[in-house]
């Protein structure tokens, strides 16, 4: 529990992260006793043990996000999920936020704001992007930290097993049924992926997705276009 009664089971979806999921078991563990689940695509480098010594329920489950979300949902007991990426960390106070938010019965998903663990200026203009998308479209990544009531994702029909954009398809679902709220406070991700494309080309592949995307086109086709 975290001082409002709402048991808030938090999922992440890895794949050969044996490096990052310890740490990241043991910080979301320190925010409070909740249930932490690790949610596994196959790993080969010893990430499920590396979960399970640092705390976290560890469940098998085909790669992807998608899939791999939905499992982590279903082995949960918690009133509401919370899904975290594993090179994610949440901010102090993260689960009485996730209460206050989703105490209202017009709010059927929430988000934190985007933060990097590293500050510089091509962080600083992605988090801009990112805070500017939240406000004029409601619509925040998975790398947020989305979260909502069990009983609004059961009603969702949890992630679609796609190869991408699962994380967008499940936002736009929940618009359909209530409010998108960003809370104030920001999670610190990594910017590995961006180092690693390139922080132009990713955030251009990103924003082209979604409005591709959002313009119907499928995810199959999507995964092509950011080959």
């Amino acid at each position: 529990m975290n001082g409002s009664g709402l048991r808030v089971s938090i999922v992440i979806p890895t794949l050969d992260e044996a490096s990052l999921i310890a740490g990241t078991v043991a910080h979301a563990r320190a925010l409070g006793p909740q249930e932490v689940i690790v949610a596994d695509g196959g790993s080969s480098d010893g990430t499920a043990d590396a979960a399970r010594r640092a705390g976290a329920k560890v469940v098998p489950a085909p790669a992807g996000r998608g899939p791999q979300q939905n499992a982590g949902a279903r082995a949960s007991r918690g009133d509401a999920l919370l899904f975290l990426h594993a090179d994610t960390r949440l901010p102090e106070g993260a689960l009485a936020r996730v209460s206050r938010v989703l105490a209202d019965p017009r709010v059927a998903l929430g988000a934190f704001r985007l933060g990097f663990d590293r500050e510089d200026s091509g962080t600083r203009f992605l988090v801009f992007g990112a805070d500017l998308r939240a406000r004029l479209f409601a619509l925040p990544y998975g790398d947020q930290a989305l979260f909502l009531r069990r009983e609004t994702f059961e009603r969702l029909g949890g992630f679609r097993e796609i190869p991408i954009m699962e994380d967008l398809c499940l936002v736009r679902r929940a618009k359909r049924v209530g409010r998108v709220v960003l809370a104030p406070e920001r999670v610190r991700t990594s910017p590995r992926r961006y180092d690693r494309n390139g922080l132009v080309r990713n955030m251009l592949l990103n924003w082209g997705s979604a409005s591709l995307f959002a313009m119907g086109v499928g995810p199959e086709r999507l995964l092509r276009f950011r080959r």
